[in-house]
């Protein structure tokens, strides 16, 4: 071989790791990235026709220890890139009005790669970068949890130095139906023959959907508690409705017309944070930049921007317009409650931390103690408040079968609300020490 030759195949494996290729500068980003990204697509399926895409990003602390954790938004159907730029990545989006020009990147304080090794998976395909060389097909709960499965297990047959990290399941909101899923499907998948074992420890859920037709009637308590209702009418849906007040009976009409007064009182409410206002434009022209929420028109800016695409190496031609949530995905909701797969997976001996902003009206406080209350775990450690720097950061409870509950004080329906405190929740959580 001539030494050109050596040369370039030299250059070519510094650039190209496994399945994916180091990304070393972004734009809107000055200067080198200050930490190792990867990204790249893994084919799953029989033919690999769906090419499922991925952000990974080393720990910066000890990435050969330290665990490897596998990260999912929610949806059906979100970008993982939003849990990298708003949750827990190394980078987030400034803050500014858009003027044209790539919008901006800042580094973070409060990353989870501070303390570990994240695959940020776009999941299903359709989502985020994720694309099918074939026409997409109805999908489902359970379909998605044996295509990642598939997926995790090709990803470390590529990446084999990660085979022995610890090894968590991350994400929140919709994937509150996923992984207690893939956790029980991984957790089986290791004692069938010949593909080595995933170093399964445990997983992560914040604000949950667990099982959402119950869930929806804690709405009603919860808004009671932060007096978007008053007593009259709270106690009278409790006394007619008998706390159902998600499928009313048509024919109960004393019910549907408490129910309404309900909504007259909460419909302009922000949902995810209701202490936030209510200024997202969900599609009906832009948001104002004064809008927390234009942080969503800046991201789906910058993941749009070609040149951004160049960097992440997303293939060429294989996706149209990014969207941050792509709601027109087929998809079936086939796992009515994740509650079993919580109690096989706690019987099992595997770890979790359920948190819960406590400011979250679309999967309230109250509806995820309800489920952890009704798997009937002993009490080891009872509800108090968890500290930071000598204040109240929220409240947490731990049960035997290694099960932890916290609430986020002041946060919303997902870790971008306060992910500094959420950051320190995980990072004791994930060393083993107390919150």
């Amino acid at each position: 071989m001539s030494l050109t030759l050596k040369f370039l195949l030299l250059l070519f494996l510094s650039h190209h790791v496994d399945s994916g290729t180091i990304v070393k500068f972004l734009p809107g980003f000055e200067g080198p990235l200050p930490f190792e990204l990867e990204t790249g697509y893994i084919g799953i399926g029989e033919e690999e026709d769906m090419q499922v895409f991925y952000y990974f990003i080393k720990s910066e602390k000890n990435p050969k220890e330290d665990p490897l954790l596998l990260w999912l938004d929610g949806g059906p159907g979100c970008s993982s890139l939003g849990g990298l730029l708003f949750e827990n990545g190394p980078l987030a989006l400034k803050s500014e009005v858009y003027n044209g020009i790539t919008p901006s990147l800042v580094s973070t304080t409060y990353s989870w790669t501070k303390m570990a090794n994240i695959i940020y998976l776009d999941q299903p395909v359709g989502a985020g970068f994720s694309y099918s060389r074939t026409p997409i097909g109805k999908t489902s709960d359970t379909i998605e949890v044996k295509r990642i499965h598939d997926f995790l297990q090709k990803w470390l047959s590529k990446h084999p130095q990660f085979i022995s990290n610890s090894f968590y399941v991350t994400g929140d909101s919709y994937s509150g139906m996923i992984v207690p899923a893939l956790v029980q499907e991984i957790s089986e998948g290791n004692y069938i023959c010949c593909k080595p074992p995933i170093n399964l420890q445990g997983y992560v859920l914040g604000n949950p959907i667990t099982y959402a037709e119950h869930e929806k009637n804690y709405r009603i308590p919860f808004a009671y508690g932060m007096s978007l209702i008053s007593d009259e009418l709270y106690e009278s849906m409790k006394r007619t409705c008998k706390g159902n007040y998600e499928n009313v009976d048509p024919r109960d009409t004393k019910c549907l017309k408490l129910v309404e007064e309900y909504h007259k009182c909460t419909d302009k409410i922000n949902t995810q944070h209701i202490l936030l206002p209510d200024c997202d434009k969900k599609g009906k022209g832009i948001t104002p930049p004064d809008c927390y929420y234009y942080l969503y028109f800046l991201i789906e800016c910058w993941a749009n921007d070609e040149r951004v695409r160049e960097a992440l190496h997303v293939s060429k031609g294989t996706k149209g317009q990014w969207d941050r949530c792509n709601w027109t995905i087929p998809y079936d909701n086939d796992i009515i409650s994740s509650v079993p797969y919580h109690a096989n997976n706690s019987f099992r001996g595997y770890r979790s931390l359920i948190y819960s902003g406590d400011h979250d009206i679309t999967m309230p406080f109250q509806a995820t103690q309800a489920w952890i209350k009704s798997l009937n775990y002993s009490i080891v450690d009872d509800w108090r408040p968890w500290m930071i720097n000598h204040q109240i950061a929220g409240y947490t409870r731990t049960y035997s079968n290694k099960m932890t509950f916290a609430t986020v004080k002041g946060g919303g329906h997902t870790a971008e609300y306060l992910p500094n405190e959420t950051s320190i929740m995980f990072q004791r959580w994930i060393t083993g020490q107390p919150l």
